[in-house]
């Protein structure tokens, strides 16, 4: 399929959204009877969103923008944070590093090789180097060797062109933002829009930036305090891959937090740094999830340990984890939902380009039947649209 084709599916999804957006149908989404709310009524929960602010006010199933609307815009940029909103997210996720003189910037990681320009910057060449990260080596450039005033000369770009083309047409139009520029970006919004700017916020190697005195929650708990987003009914959930990273920061503030969890057979860093023998495996037990829910309250599982695959990429029977982490009280957030081919199971794909557009609809079916809370994607019009089919609507 060529690169003009594949802007028919995507100006679907886009003004699917928009017009969505504009007959109600977001509105609809809080006060609707999908399934999942339908699965919490039979065990006795009240998902029915409330009145007022907190977490449980989200509609259901909550569609988070996945570093922005990464599908359609750089990823981590304020046009991409824009735009998911514009598409009709209920959330938008940020993922923090710090930089050398200690600021907190919105990358995916602190190599920031693949999205940025910096390597067109004569002067940061000698910065160039190999680090180990989580017992990664990587070899690039690094926010932590940068101070905030380096790294604002320098502009993002889009991470994977060769998949998302049309995006690098805005290569260069936006800079590294702050979590700071974005709290009161949040702020300016919310009053241009005339409702709370919801916000998904990662941290980022917690351990390997405190091993640096560089620690994250301090930093990140500050600044929550300052634009009011520390409370329980604060509009921010806080994730992290490592659980003592949350932990941290439920000492810190009572915004709801998040312990984001990888492949079945993987290891949060901070376990392995501390010896702890524990898999994610172990976690998604009912044991696991309750000790989770002493101090979290959600989890966000890679979408495999909703629904594992075969060994062909199709999609097996769901697990209990659903059922499991919502008898602790959990929300689920799982992630990341892609509309291209290259990512969606095999059953899905359609013609044998990996970037063009695939079923995304029939994937997100599957998904959200399972009576997930939220899911994360790129693409946040084709997952409300997907809600609302889920839902009935129109």
């Amino acid at each position: 399929m060529t690169q003009g084709e594949r802007r028919i599916p995507a100006r679907r999804t886009v003004l699917g959204a928009a017009g969505a957006t504009v007959l109600g149908a977001s509105t609809a989404l809080a006060a609707g009877t999908g399934t999942a709310q339908a699965a919490a009524a039979e065990r006795g929960e009240d998902r029915t969103p409330g009145p007022g602010h907190g977490y449980r006010s989200l509609p259901v199933p909550t569609v988070i923008g996945h570093r922005g609307a990464s599908g359609y815009r750089p990823e981590h940029t304020l046009g991409s944070y824009r735009h998911a909103l514009d598409l009709g997210a209920h959330v938008v996720e940020q993922d923090l590093v710090p930089t050398r003189d200690g600021h907190l910037v919105c990358r995916h990681e602190n190599d920031i090789t693949g999205t940025t320009d910096v390597a067109d910057h004569p002067e940061f060449a000698s910065r160039r180097t190999t680090k180990t990260v989580d017992g990664v080596a990587l070899t690039g450039w690094f926010t932590e060797d940068f101070t905030l005033a380096e790294l604002k000369t320098l502009r993002a770009k889009e991470r994977i062109p060769a998949t998302r083309q049309e995006n690098t047409l805005y290569d260069g139009r936006w800079t590294i933002p702050t979590i700071e520029e974005v709290l009161r970006w949040a702020e300016d919004e919310g009053r241009r829009r005339g409702r709370e700017v919801w916000l998904h916020v990662e941290t980022k190697h917690p351990s390997y930036f405190r091993s640096l005195g560089l620690g994250l929650e301090e930093r990140l708990a500050k600044l929550l305090r300052r634009y009011g987003r520390h409370r329980a009914n604060s509009p921010v959930f806080l994730q992290s891959f490592e659980p003592s990273s949350i932990q941290r920061l439920a000492k810190l503030v009572d915004a709801p937090g998040v312990v984001l969890l990888s492949g079945a057979a993987s290891r949060p860093w901070d376990f392995v740094e501390a010896g702890d023998p524990r898999t994610v495996a172990d976690l998604v037990t009912p044991e696991g999830l309750r000790w989770i829910a002493s101090y979290a309250q959600g989890i966000g599982p890679t979408l495999d340990l909703v629904i594992p695959k075969d060994a062909s990429g199709r999609l097996g029977t769901p697990t209990t984890l659903v059922r499991d982490a919502h008898a602790q009280g959990l929300i689920l957030h799982p992630y990341t939902h892609r509309n291209e081919n290259a990512f969606l199971p095999a059953e899905y794909r359609r013609g044998t380009d990996p970037t063009a557009y695939g079923d995304a609809f029939g994937s997100l079916k599957r998904y959200l039947e399972t009576g997930i809370d939220g899911i994360f994607a790129d693409n946040p019009d084709t997952a409300l649209l997907a809600a609302a089919d889920l839902a009935g609507r129109d």
